[in-house]
C-alpha cells in the first residue's frame, strides 16, 4: 500500500491533485489505513496514471466521471468508452494540425527575416504602408 505522498510520487501528481481527484469520486474504493489516511494499492496507481492520461488529453472532470462510470459497469461498456477515446484522439490531432501550422508559419517568418537580414530580400510589411517604411 502507497500513501498519498508515494501516491503522489508514482502517478507525477501533486497532493492536492489527487486530493481533489479524491474527493471528486474518481478515484473508486479509496482506502484507508488505521490512522484514517488514505492508502493506494498498485490498481489504485494505475488508475490514477490512467486520470493523468485522460487530463492530458484534455477531458473535464465530468467527462473522467463519466468513463469511470463507464469502467466500472464491466466490459459491456467498452464501446462506449472507446467512442469517448476516440473523440479525445481526434480533437488531439487536430491540435496537433494546428501546432504544426503555427511551426510552419514561425519557421516561414524566420527565414523571411533571415533573408532581410542577409540582403537577400527588401524589408516590406503588412502592417506598415510603403510610403511609411
Amino acid at each position: 500500500m502507497y500513501s498519498m505522498k508515494e501516491a503522489c510520487v508514482l502517478t507525477h501528481m501533486t497532493y492536492e491533485n489527487l486530493k481533489f481527484y479524491c474527493n471528486e469520486g474518481l478515484v473508486p474504493n479509496v482506502k484507508r489505513d488505521s490512522r484514517n489516511y488514505r492508502v493506494f494499492d498498485e490498481h489504485d496507481i494505475k488508475w490514477l496514471q490512467s486520470l493523468n492520461c485522460l487530463k492530458n488529453c484534455g477531458m473535464s472532470i465530468a467527462e473522467m466521471k463519466e468513463y469511470l462510470a463507464l469502467c466500472l459497469q464491466g466490459e459491456s461498456t467498452i464501446p462506449a468508452r472507446k467512442i469517448i477515446l476516440a473523440a479525445k484522439k481526434e480533437a488531439l490531432l487536430q491540435s496537433i494540425a494546428q501546432l504544426q501550422d503555427a511551426i510552419a508559419y514561425i519557421d516561414w517568418k524566420q527565414g523571411f527575416y533571415d533573408d532581410i537580414l542577409s540582403g537577400k530580400t527588401k524589408y516590406y510589411s503588412n502592417l506598415i504602408p510603403e510610403s511609411m517604411e
